[in-house]
C-alpha cells in the first residue's frame, strides 16, 4: 500500500489588519517532504501517526511539504496558489495511491477563495480517484463546508478547547485510514449544520460533558468518530457556525440521525457556555486583591491564536494606572522594540515605544522608561509535545511589571512562556495572557484562580454586529430562531 500526507494550515481572520503570505509559513513552521520534526505541531499530527504506523505495517509512506502559519488576517493569493499546487504536484508524482492523509486547519481563506480546504480536497480527490481513502484532520475553530464532507472519506476534529487532544486527533484519523485499507469498515461521513455561533470552552460545563458523551459514543462502538465544530467567528466564511460531524461503518442514516441529535443538544447550549468576562479595570482589580497568586487573567480579545496582532496595550495600561507592583505581561509583540532591547543589551535602561502599532483600536503606543532584563534569541514556549516559536524576545520591566517582548506572534500556551525568559511567575500576584482558553490546560495547574478579561478592540467578538458578507445561512445569535427561518 501506498500512503501520501501533507499538511497545510493557518487560521483567517478576515477582519484582522493584518496580511498573511508564504514570509508568515516560514516564520511559524515550513518543513518540506521528509523534514517533518518528530515531534507534532498543532495541524500535523498525522505525520508522526503514521511513521510509528509504518514501523510495523505494511505500507510505503510518501511526505508531502507540512507547513503552518500563526493565525493572521487574509492569506494572499499568490501565496495559496503556491502551496496548494505544491502539495498537489506531490500527490500527482505519489501515484498510484491507496490513500491520501491531510492534516489542515479549516479556517483559511484567501484572497479569491472563501473555502481553501474544500478547494484542496476536492482537488485531491479529482487527482487520485474515488477509490481511495482520504482522511483529514481539522480544528474545531473552523468552517465545515459541503465540498469537504462530499470529498473525504474520514474527518476527525479536535474535541477540546484548549486542543489538548491535536496528536490524538492525528492518530485516531490515521487508525481509520488504516482499519479502511485493510477492508475492517467502510468509513461514511454525515453532517448537521447546527446554525450556533458561540464560544465553546470544554474547560468547563456544559461543553465538558458533552465531550466526554462524544468520546464515549466512540468508545463503544456507537460510530467511529464524533466531533464538533465550533466555528470560527473572525472569519467571514458562507459557513460560518458550529457542525456535528460523524462518521460511520457504512450507515449514512445512522449518521445523520446522531449528529442532529447532537447538533440539537448543542445549540441548546447557545449563550450558556462562554466563561464570565470581566471588564479590564475589574479583572485586575480583582486579580491584584488576591489572598494568593498567582492569578492569571485572559486578554481574550487580543489573542494571536485570533488572527489579531496581539500588540494590543489596553490591559497594560489598566495595570500601569493601577500601579500593579508584582505583574507579568506575556506578550506584546513589537519586532521593532525587540530590536531595540537587544541593541541597549541586557541590564540597559532606555525610553522605549512599545505596542499599539498594528490597530487604530487596540489601544495607543505606550512610552515608559524600562529596564531589560533579558535578551533572548529564537526562543520558544511549549504547547503539549509542540515546540512553538516566539523568535527573538526581551522582558523589560516598568516599575512593578514584566512584560516579554516577542518578535514572532504567538498566543500564550504554557508557563515556559515565562519561565524560559528567567520570569518565576509563581512569584507574580498577576500574570496576564494573550489567549482566549488555549492557555487554560498549563497555567490552570499553576494558577490560584484564572479570569477572562474582555477588552473590545481588534477581534470581532459580537456575530450580530460583525460585518459578515458570506454568510447566506440563518445563524444563531444574528437569528434567535433560526431554524425557524429560511435561507436567503
Amino acid at each position: 500500500m501506498r500512503i501520501f500526507c501533507a499538511s497545510l494550515a493557518t487560521e483567517t481572520n478576515t477582519f484582522s489588519p493584518l496580511r498573511t503570505d508564504f514570509a508568515d509559513f516560514k516564520q511559524s513552521f515550513y518543513a518540506p517532504p521528509g523534514a517533518h520534526p518528530e515531534t507534532p505541531t498543532l495541524c500535523s499530527g498525522v505525520f508522526p501517526a503514521l511513521r510509528r504506523a509504518s514501523q510495523d505495517q505494511d505500507f510505503d509512506l510518501i511526505e508531502g511539504t507540512a507547513t503552518w502559519a500563526e493565525p493572521g488576517g487574509l492569506l494572499n493569493a499568490e501565496t495559496w496558489t503556491y502551496l496548494r499546487d505544491e502539495i498537489l504536484d506531490q500527490v500527482r508524482a505519489a501515484l498510484p495511491l491507496d490513500a491520501v492523509v491531510l492534516g489542515l486547519h479549516g479556517a483559511m481563506i484567501a484572497d479569491g477563495c472563501s473555502d481553501c480546504e474544500g478547494v484542496l480536497l476536492e482537488a485531491v480527490r479529482d487527482i487520485v480517484g474515488s477509490e481511495t481513502i482520504v482522511g483529514v484532520t481539522f480544528d474545531p475553530h473552523s468552517h465545515l463546508s459541503q465540498k469537504r464532507v462530499d470529498n473525504a472519506d474520514i474527518i476527525t476534529v479536535f474535541k477540546e478547547f484548549p486542543h489538548t487532544d491535536f496528536a490524538e486527533t492525528g492518530e485516531a484519523c490515521v487508525d481509520l485510514v488504516l482499519r479502511a485499507l485493510r477492508g475492517e469498515i467502510t468509513p461514511v461521513v454525515s453532517a448537521f449544520d447546527v446554525r450556533m455561533m458561540d464560544i465553546l470552552p470544554t474547560s468547563q460545563t456544559p461543553m465538558r460533558g458533552f465531550v466526554d458523551r462524544m468520546k464515549a459514543m466512540e468508545e463503544d462502538g456507537t460510530v467511529l468518530s464524533v466531533s464538533a465544530i465550533h466555528g470560527f467567528m473572525a472569519g467571514d466564511s458562507p459557513d460560518l457556525g458550529a457542525k456535528i460531524v460523524v462518521v460511520t461503518d457504512n450507515d449514512k442514516d445512522k449518521g445523520e440521525a446522531i449528529a442532529k441529535c447532537l447538533g440539537e443538544e448543542l445549540f441548546s447550549f447557545r449563550g450558556q457556555t462562554k466563561p464570565v468576562f470581566l471588564n479590564a479595570a475589574d479583572a485586575l482589580r480583582r486579580a491584584n486583591s488576591a489572598r494568593s497568586g498567582p492569578v492569571v487573567v485572559a486578554d481574550v480579545w487580543d489573542n494571536p491564536g485570533g488572527g489579531v496582532a496581539g500588540d494590543s496595550t489596553l490591559l497594560l495600561q489598566e495595570a500601569i494606572k493601577q500601579n500593579l507592583q508584582s505583574a507579568a505581561f506575556g506578550t506584546i509583540w513589537d519586532p521593532m522594540a525587540v530590536r531595540l532591547c537587544h541593541a541597549a543589551g541586557e541590564g540597559a535602561t532606555l525610553n522605549l515605544r512599545f505596542g499599539g502599532k498594528t490597530s487604530a483600536t487596540a489601544g495607543d503606543p505606550i512610552d515608559a522608561h524600562v529596564t531589560v532584563l533579558r535578551n533572548q534569541r529564537d526562543a520558544v514556549q511549549s504547547f503539549g509535545t509542540s515546540v512553538v516559536p516566539l523568535g527573538d524576545c526581551s522582558v523589560i520591566q516598568l516599575g512593578g511589571i514584566e512584560v516579554v517582548l516577542n518578535s514572532n506572534r504567538s498566543q500564550a500556551f504554557s508557563p515556559d512562556l515565562f519561565t524560559n525568559l528567567g520570569i518565576d511567575i509563581t512569584s507574580k500576584k498577576v500574570v496576564v495572557v494573550k489567549s482566549t482558553n488555549h492557555f487554560y490546560g498549563a497555567f490552570a495547574d499553576i494558577a490560584a484562580e484564572v479570569l477572562y478579561a474582555s477588552v473590545d478592540g481588534p477581534y470581532p467578538n459580537n456575530p450580530r454586529t460583525t460585518p459578515y458578507t458570506r454568510l447566506k445561512r440563518p445563524v444563531w445569535p444574528i437569528v434567535a430562531n433560526p431554524f425557524e427561518v429560511a435561507e436567503s
